[in-house]
């Protein structure tokens, strides 16, 4: 068996010993996020999740940062705001992880959106966002849009207009939010799931779970118990007697990748989809184009979620349009996948796609705080807001000031001192982008071991360093966990990094105390993981 590490030895005898201010059910982006502001207010804050941090939908995102210009078709002002504003905070305390991605919007002939309903509608995005976005948006002509992407269908193509989001590492994003918390003192534990509550005088006062690594059980006693566990939302508030409705309506999103080479994308393109006029978007990616998303009534709380051919072909047919030079197939799909958006919204059309993205806080019957719906982009709010409910005289959360980890100075700072010492580029760029000021501490990991700063495989640009630094500072327990989200290597190749898999393996053997047998498990489970995350069905 392999060894437990010390990590979380201590975290399970803190556990043993201590009584919690608040324990959080999730590690996704919510959880850690509520996670990272309770500790910052100095409650004692313990956080369990059943798999990996952001093994759910936060690492099955677009990866983006955004105000939600498609919400405004749907009235949603308020979240429009909300989201501008926490695109500006995200921009500044993790400006390694959250960075400005100018979006095209190319108009055609006939468009839904015209191009001036889509300069109105951009005005109005600009003014919600309170004229603070990196710019404000610009109005294109027909020549200006094609000059900015050469590839575009130019036929019938009438002008456009230039915009600012942002893009972002969803999975490392969630990941410093549990460092942080974990720096200001909470007990964090992934692969530990909670089996159900400690009642005491009919209030839940704690948590059941069961290790993963061990098989042992064990009890987490804590004042406040909080529900953030997205599309399982439903499953735990049954675990406090509540099975009269659902809460959480869910909505399946998938995204595929392609090579970049093909499509020849030079920015971010918003698209309208040729058959249901739905706004979509074909992402730079590296050396990858992300093309999504669909929006689609899904079961909440699936244990797996899987894109479907019908999927991958209606994205597939979107960007033909937009991109005819590219004739992409299925063959050209590197990856697919998908995640389930919790909606806090239940719907009586079906129509998943004018659901409010908004959120909902409420206590249950036994105490239990369960936070649903929400986005990406709105979580660190979202987090603020529940802090406030279970502790409402902490005062105010310094969130939105206190820099994420590795987000203490500029991407351009640190981008400038990492060139003294990677002259690879793409592995300066890849290792600042993914830990900003703490690049470093990876890359000193080569200082006795030169070959752990060598790539994994000649085509990507991840270090043999990141996976025992995975594994030492960033609570990594399996090779998913290194290779789908500590990384996103299983994403950008073609076979999932199975490939790469074996050697990962022994680089982290060592370190993780893996007998032979404990590789040879340790790769099945990675196939099993593969399978479950990428693999595309027929529905």
């Amino acid at each position: 068996m392999a060894e437990i590490p010390a990590w979380r030895t201590a975290v399970r005898r803190r556990f043993s010993v201590e009584s919690f201010d608040v324990a959080i059910v999730g590690g996704g982006i919510t959880g850690a996020g509520i996670a990272r502001d309770a500790a910052l207010r100095g409650l004692r804050v313990a956080l369990l999740e059943a798999n990996d941090f952001a093994s759910g939908t936060s690492s099955r995102s677009s990866r983006l940062i955004h105000g939600g210009v498609r919400y405004l078709e749907h009235g949603h002002l308020h979240l429009v705001f909300e989201s501008s504003r926490e695109r500006r905070t995200l921009l500044r305390i993790a400006p390694h992880l959250v960075r400005p991605l100018a979006f095209t919007w190319p108009v055609y002939r006939g468009a839904r959106i015209s191009r001036a309903k889509l300069s109105l509608g951009l005005g109005l995005y600009d003014a919600l966002s309170m004229f603070r976005n990196v710019e404000g948006h610009e109005s294109l002509s027909r020549r200006e849009v094609l000059a900015r992407e050469p590839r575009l269908q130019p036929e019938d193509l009438v002008g456009g207009a230039r915009y600012y989001d942002a893009a972002t590492d969803d999975s490392r994003l969630a990941l410093a939010n549990v460092i942080a918390a974990v720096e200001a003192g909470g007990a964090v534990l992934n692969h530990a799931k909670v089996t159900g509550f400690e009642m005491v005088g009919g209030r839940a006062q704690g948590l059941r779970a069961r290790d993963a690594m061990t098989g042992d059980s064990f009890v987490v006693r804590a004042a406040t118990i909080v529900n953030a566990t997205g599309p399982w939302s439903d499953e735990v508030r049954a675990m406090e007697g509540r099975v009269d409705s659902r809460s959480v309506t869910g909505s399946r999103g998938a995204h595929i990748a392609v090579p970049r080479a093909r499509v020849d994308n030079r920015g971010a393109i918003t698209m309208i989809h040729p058959a249901d006029g739905r706004v979509l978007f074909t992402l730079p990616a590296g050396e990858q184009t992300i093309i999504g998303t669909t929006d689609i009534p899904t079961t909440p709380g699936k244990s797996e979620s899987k894109a479907t051919h019908p999927e991958v072909a209606y994205l597939i047919a979107a960007a033909n349009v937009y991109f005819p030079n590219a004739a992409l197939t299925p063959d050209d799909v590197i990856a697919a996948w998908s995640g389930i958006r919790p909606l806090a919204q239940q719907l009586s059309s079906g129509d998943v796609g004018s659901a409010s993205r908004e959120h909902t806080i409420a206590r249950g019957p036994r105490g239990v705080v369960h936070v649903t719906g929400g986005k990406l982009t709105t979580y660190r709010e979202m987090a603020s807001q529940v802090v406030d409910m279970i502790d409402p005289n902490g005062g105010t959360g310094r969130t939105a000031v206190v820099p994420l980890p590795g987000g203490e100075q500029s991407l351009e700072d640190v981008q400038g001192a990492a060139a003294e010492s990677i002259h690879d580029d793409a592995v300066r760029d890849r290792l600042v982008m993914a830990c900003g000021t703490r690049w470093r501490d990876v890359w000193e990991l080569g200082a006795s071991h030169p070959a752990l700063r060598e790539r994994l495989s000649p085509s990507h640009a991840v270090i043999g360093a990141e996976m025992v630094y995975g594994v030492r500072q960033e609570m990594a327990l399996t090779l998913g966990d290194l290779l789908v989200r500590r990384t996103h290597l299983a994403f950008e190749s073609a076979d999932q990094a199975l490939a790469v898999a074996p050697v990962v393996a022994e680089l982290v053997a060592p370190v993780m105390g893996w007998s032979s047998a404990d590789r040879d498990a340790a790769l099945g489970a990675y196939e099993v993981e593969v399978a479950a995350t990428f693999a595309v069905t027929s529905a």
